[in-house]
């Protein structure tokens, strides 16, 4: 047996590159089956971040990568027509396509006269033509050149098959429309509709053949019709997102349990259940971290927990009369694309891994933890503890701890592997990724817990993460460092502006300045702060007193910033303001701009860059050796 090599931490050895870590990778983003073949896509950063469209293995549509900027973060970029193709956006100009099963390609929509000034999302297939939804920017951006402010106008539109005809209006009026869903003998036609200053979590209305039929009973989402004629809908108006049949204006359970049956859709069309052929429900109920999969029987039997491997779900949708397809992970797998018989509870794997799998002693396996934090709250995370299978720590040694704030912010840490948080423990180096206030996964109190509260109640929480572990001691509390992207990022620059806790920060693409946020963003998110901090101008001085770039004598601690240079969402202004201040009081600072990037780095290279960039100077900074061969990141000082 080989004797462990005695190595500080940070230090160790890893076979988890950042180059490794996109070399190949091609993980599934969305998932289809139909008639007979199965459909995916997979983002493939070896190809400028490109989604390929692939039916039963083969990459159809080469020429385009398959996505959709509708609320700017996209999602439902594709969906089947019922025979045998899909209809499908191509992110070089917005427009909608058809491309049927031997990649033969033809528009849906006109070629706008700006790239993506129409964009589309989020379609269903209705007899020969399509229902989805349309964002219109001709409006606001001939606004924009006079001066004037206006907002993209979103509808729901019924488009042609063929591409001939003018499309037809099926509703506008609202801010923001997701989920048209005609019934399956066409008859029917339901959708969700929501206005400024909700987001899709909050307040929604439930439509059904051009009347609100649901309303006033908070978030109520992700409609599907049944082949029974049933229409099923999640809401959260009992205080969990559970999975209710509507009947007039009327919800009757069909699931009830204190677990999440939906994700917040910061993205279209990422289904929690499905509605099989026979009526059988496949249903992803979340606790905390945790996903599990249910099955309800059409013959009123008690719901069944079927016993799978895996602890995440995502893309759930019917593949037969009793089987749906979904990209599963766990602590120890991957993202993959399955189709699982819920019947038995059998599987199959349609779409292994594309990246080599790595040694099992390598993996840190994350330990749910809860802890105390401010006004006699409990907040939860998952902790990563470094692990190797060769490699430990001299006695007495405890490893830093980089403390991981989740985007945002009504977002959650998932118990999946994740080779971006294994490439930090497999070098000595423990991770805990914090579930704060204002998380999914806990119930509505939980997540509606951060309202007013952003900036102050998850800055606490990944504080509290951060000093609980260091009092179980199980990290140094002298090598404490944060980072975050976007929301991520905010409670990251927060953290080193009002506390004197972590030694050093990264910071990808996180807001500064919540004023100029609120005046310069996307509509998706243009009210969006009215619920976490309050309304603007009104209350203008509680956005400056949670702004941290107006703090700036506050920072002691380095940091690295990292941004897109493209970013919409977080324009470039943010990190540079950041930057500046810093640099100004000499603190040590490294950023780095990546051209062409917007709200996350899609590109391989920048993938790479980014993660060794935040190594090295964390390694720099808190004076440890590195293993790895990578280049020295320039820190101004």
């Amino acid at each position: 047996m080989t004797q462990p090599t005695t190595l500080p931490y940070g230090s160790w050895p890893s076979p988890i590159s950042a180059q490794s870590m996109v070399a190949g990778a091609a993980l599934p983003v969305s998932l289809w089956g139909q008639k007979g073949r199965m459909w995916w896509t997979e983002s493939r950063p070896a190809e400028s971040g490109r989604n390929a469209l692939v039916c039963d293995g083969a990459d159809l549509w080469t020429s385009a990568s398959v996505r959709t900027r509708v609320h700017s973060y996209g999602g439902g970029a594709w969906w089947p027509d019922g025979a045998d193709g899909v209809y499908a956006c191509d992110d070089a100009d917005g427009r909608l396509w058809h491309v049927s099963s031997d990649g033969a390609a033809r528009p849906v929509t006109p070629e706008p006269s700006f790239a993506h000034g129409w964009r589309y999302a989020d379609g269903r297939a209705h007899g020969d033509a399509t229902v989805c939804v349309r964002e219109d920017h001709h409006a606001a951006r001939a606004a924009r050149q006079e001066g004037r402010t206006s907002e993209e106008a979103n509808q729901i539109v019924l488009l042609s098959g063929d591409g001939s005809g003018e499309p037809e209006i099926v509703a506008t009026g609202a801010d923001f429309y997701a989920w048209p869903r005609p019934s399956s003998d066409g008859q029917r036609l339901t959708w969700v509709q929501w206005n400024h200053p909700n987001m899709p979590w909050d307040h929604t209305e439930l439509w059904v053949d051009g009347q609100c039929a649901i309303s006033g009973m908070g978030s109520v989402v992700e409609p599907q019709w049944g082949p029974d004629g049933r229409l099923y809908v999640v809401s959260d108006h009992c205080g969990w997102w559970n999975l209710y049949c509507v009947e007039g204006s009327d919800l009757v359970p069909v699931l009830e349990m204190d677990a999440e049956m939906h994700r917040p859709a910061w993205v279209f069309d990422d289904p929690s259940y499905a509605v099989c052929g026979d009526s059988t429900v496949a249903v992803v109920a979340m606790r905390g971290s945790l996903a599990e999969l249910w099955r309800i029987s059409p013959d009123g039997a008690e719901p069944e927990l079927l016993e799978l491997p895996w602890t995440s779900y995502a893309s759930v949708r019917p593949v037969g009369p009793h089987a749906v397809c979904a990209i599963a992970a766990a602590p120890t797998q991957e993202p993959t694309a399955v189709r699982i018989d819920v019947a038995d509870g059998s599987f199959e794997v349609i779409r292994p891994p594309a990246r080599a799998a790595v040694v099992p002693e390598y993996l840190s396996r994350p330990r749910p933890i809860s802890f105390p934090t401010t006004d006699g709250a409990e907040a939860y995370g998952l902790h990563y503890p470094p692990a190797h299978p060769t490699a430990k720590a001299p006695l007495g040694e405890r490893p830093p701890l980089l403390v991981l704030g989740h985007g945002g912010p009504t977002g959650a840490a998932r118990s999946q592997l994740q080779l971006g948080i294994q490439y930090w423990t497999s070098r000595g180096i423990a991770v805990v990724d914090v579930n704060y206030r204002g998380s999914t996964g806990y119930g509505t109190a939980y997540r509606e817990a951060l309202q007013g509260q952003w900036g102050v109640s998850d800055v606490d929480d990944c504080v509290a993460a951060a000093r609980h572990l260091v009092r179980s001691g199980e990290v140094d509390g002298d090598r404490l460092i944060i980072r975050g992207s976007s929301a991520g990022g905010y409670t990251t620059l927060c953290a080193l502006a009002f506390h004197k806790v972590f030694a050093a920060g990264a910071s990808r693409y996180g807001i500064a300045d919540l004023a100029a946020l609120a005046t310069d963003t996307h509509k998706f998110e243009a009210r969006y702060m009215d619920t976490l901090v309050g309304l603007y101008p009104e209350e203008a001085e509680v956005y400056e007193a949670r702004s941290p770039i107006h703090f700036t004598d506050d920072f002691e601690a380095p940091m690295i910033v990292l941004q897109g240079s493209e970013d919409v969402v977080v324009p470039p202004n943010q990190a540079e303001m950041i930057v500046a201040a810093l640099e100004q009081r000499s603190i040590p600072v490294a950023y780095l701009l990546f051209e062409g990037e917007q709200h996350g780095f899609r590109r391989a290279e920048n993938i790479v860059a980014a993660l060794e960039a935040e190594l090295a100077f964390f390694a720099e900074i808190l004076g440890f050796d590195l293993a790895d061969d990578i280049p020295p990141v320039d820190i101004r000082r």
